[in-house]
């Protein structure tokens, strides 16, 4: 199963510049996760100080018992092999196919034969659905291709935690759907902890378990998604929404004058709101239930009296909706 990753009082700048300060939050081991935020809002920073690539100013990041944080740099190597990480441009070398570009963590971090890589490699590649393609160059595959050979690398050491950072960017909404159902069907397969940072919102209404959201310098909210996105903050319903109106604005934050002024003003696409529970992907068929599933909702029934009212109706309509699908034909009178 996937590693626990705990997050306390994490801050981290550059300079004078504060990206975020006082970030608390746990990932869950072997559920997943994402992260929402306004561009420029440090979601990609936040990964790297989860690795180890930048150091936080203050706060710790437990993983398997060890601070990123504060580690040396012999332990900070070990617990980087718990870690797959996807970032947004694939992050392939150009001069390389891809059949090497995904050997090349194996062959740099293990002492594993040829025989024993290239079964690893056929078996990732296979997994992401790009047989056939081992002797291609990144620039003669498409922008989603090289997504999944990006994906597949970061998948040959079997890691605990995958790290996925806007791995939508670039993608028509058919891949961005065919990417999100990939990465279910790993969790399905894999239980490993997936942690994905994305804009889109498709994605976030329908693959994590947990959503949480970055805004002015702090994390506004994380916990089940079925609290986020059913929310009554104007934050969250103007990011979900897409709105013009409200605090965000494009140098990320609007002054609160501004913010008055627009509440004299009716809403662009006022009568739509995408706030609440619309269904999870599930994994493939033939593939079993979902074990992060079942961990995720065990958790939502031991802290169902933290949960606002609204959200409460939100989840029970929910099941109510997938009982119904489930039920036999014919069996409701």
């Amino acid at each position: 199963m996937g590693v626990e990753v705990r997050i306390e009082s994490m801050s981290k700048s550059f300079g004078r510049q504060n990206i975020w300060h006082n970030v608390n939050l746990t990932l869950p081991a072997g559920e997943i996760s994402a992260l929402l935020g306004p561009s420029g809002t440090g979601k990609s920073v936040f990964l790297k100080c989860m690795i180890g690539l930048l150091r936080p100013e203050g706060g710790r990041c437990i993983v398997d018992g060890v601070d990123t944080v504060s580690a040396d740099e012999k332990s900070l190597l070990e617990v980087r092999k718990l870690f797959g990480v996807l970032f947004q441009d694939g992050a392939l070398f150009g001069s390389m196919n891809l059949y090497d570009n995904i050997a090349f963590p194996l062959r740099e971090h293990t002492h594993k034969t040829e025989a024993e890589i290239r079964s690893i490699v056929l078996e990732k590649i296979q997994m992401v659905g790009l047989a056939g393609t081992e002797d291609k160059l990144p620039n003669q595959i498409s922008g989603g291709m090289r997504k999944r050979a990006g994906l597949a690398r970061a998948l040959v050491l079997d890691p605990q935690i995958i790290l996925c950072d806007e791995p939508d960017s670039g993608l028509d909404p058919v891949r961005t759907a065919l990417l999100a159902q990939l990465l279910v069907d790993l969790n399905t397969q894999t239980d490993a902890t997936i942690l994905v940072v994305t804009h889109n919102i498709n994605v976030a209404r329908t693959l994590p378990d947990n959503l949480g959201m970055l805004f002015r310098r702090e994390l506004v909210t994380f916990g089940p998604r079925e609290a986020l996105l059913t929310s009554e903050r104007p934050v969250i319903g103007q990011f979900l929404n897409g709105r013009r109106q409200g605090p965000i604005g494009m140098s990320e934050e609007k002054d609160q004058a501004l913010i008055d002024a627009e509440r004299n003003q009716r809403p662009d696409n006022a009568d739509e709101d995408v706030r609440g529970l619309i269904p999870q992907l599930e994994p493939s068929p033939g593939l079993p239930a979902r074990q992060g599933l079942a961990r995720h909702r065990a958790r939502l029934e031991r802290e169902w009296h933290t949960l606002p009212p609204h959200t409460q109706r939100a989840i029970m309509a929910e099941r109510e909706w997938e009982q119904q699908r489930l039920a036999p034909a014919g069996s409701a009178q």
